[in-house]
């Protein structure tokens, strides 16, 4: 039975086979119109989210499938006491596919056994978010033609962000990729992530404008206040790095701004108009390549 819990469970080829189905999908949706006709998809959502649910959402339906959702714990038998491994084993039995989101790490790898069906990661804590790495990675090939040979900044909250460890996990694999982390002390890196990395991959700094002219794609992200416990320390940290329009003024001009969303005050409003802005497309881009997974786990064989 198929799964995925983190980007690392796909190998390298098939990761690749996802992206390449997912611009496939977009070349030519309605080829993939009926793909999941008569399939159903349930969506547990523990966690508000509003691009990962509709997205996949969307994807399902216009691949010709049917979504259930559970978005309000509080109409949900968990709130009878009933087990995480019960609740899997009940949905289960009337899906083909469940997607689960939850804010405790690990809590989607737990599941597997309890389920009759495959299950898709759409983040556990801070822990990961295979589908948005998957999305990141559709976006950077798309765009930028290869995702080889790139020098990818991360820059804000690089600990608690899920979405930087899966795609500093994932693009680990590809050849020539470097790495430069942007953050406060604070934020910095988990080394259990660095532990993927040649140590000679990789620089650390707390300065955005003195990498700036170096960076291939900017990947930007907001400091997470629901992950922190110090309410203080979260207040002074949160607008420690803004890119505006005096920032980008030394970046190449073919590089790229990308960022998972839900935007706070990271990425000025103005730089929406700069054609190196990109996180606009990434929405659209993660709902093709979730169309693709999807397709590609339960889907008709033709696809």
């Amino acid at each position: 039975m198929k799964y995925l819990i983190e980007p690392n469970d796909l190998t390298l080829n098939e990761t690749e086979r996802i992206l390449s189905l997912a611009q496939s999908i977009m070349k030519e949706p309605r080829k993939f119109a009926q793909v999941c006709r008569g399939k159903l998809m349930a969506n547990l959502f523990y966690e508000p989210s509003t691009r990962t649910r509709f997205s996949f959402e969307a994807a399902m339906l216009r691949l010709g499938g049917n979504v259930m959702n559970l978005s309000d714990i509080s109409t949900s038998s968990h709130t009878k006491g009933e087990s995480m491994e019960d609740t899997i084993k009940t949905i289960s039995s009337y899906s083909d596919l469940i997607v689960m989101r939850h804010p405790k790490a690990g809590t989607p790898k737990k599941s597997i056994p309890h389920s009759f069906v495959p299950i898709i990661n759409a983040g556990d804590g801070p822990n990961h978010h295979p589908t948005q790495t998957l999305t990141d990675l559709l976006t950077i090939k798309d765009i930028k033609g290869h995702i080889s040979n790139q020098t990818v900044a991360f820059c804000g909250d690089l600990l608690y962000g899920r979405t930087v460890h899966s795609l500093v996990k994932a693009l680990s694999r590809y050849d020539n990729i470097k790495f430069i982390f942007i953050s406060p002390k604070e934020l910095k890196i988990p080394d259990y992530i660095k532990e993927y990395l040649d140590e000679n991959s990789y620089v650390e700094t707390q300065s955005l404008e003195a990498v700036m002219d170096q960076i291939d794609v900017l990947y930007v992200t907001r400091v997470q206040g629901e992950r922190f416990e110090n309410i203080e320390e979260y207040n002074r940290l949160k607008d420690i790095y803004i890119i505006d329009p005096k920032k980008l003024e030394n970046a190449k001009e073919d590089m790229i701004i990308m960022h998972p969303l839900p935007r706070v005050n990271e990425i000025d409003t103005r730089v929406d108009e700069d054609k190196r802005a990109v996180y606009f497309n990434q929405v659209r881009y993660g709902m093709y390549v979730r169309m693709a997974l999807i397709a590609d786990f339960v889907g008709d064989e033709a696809c």
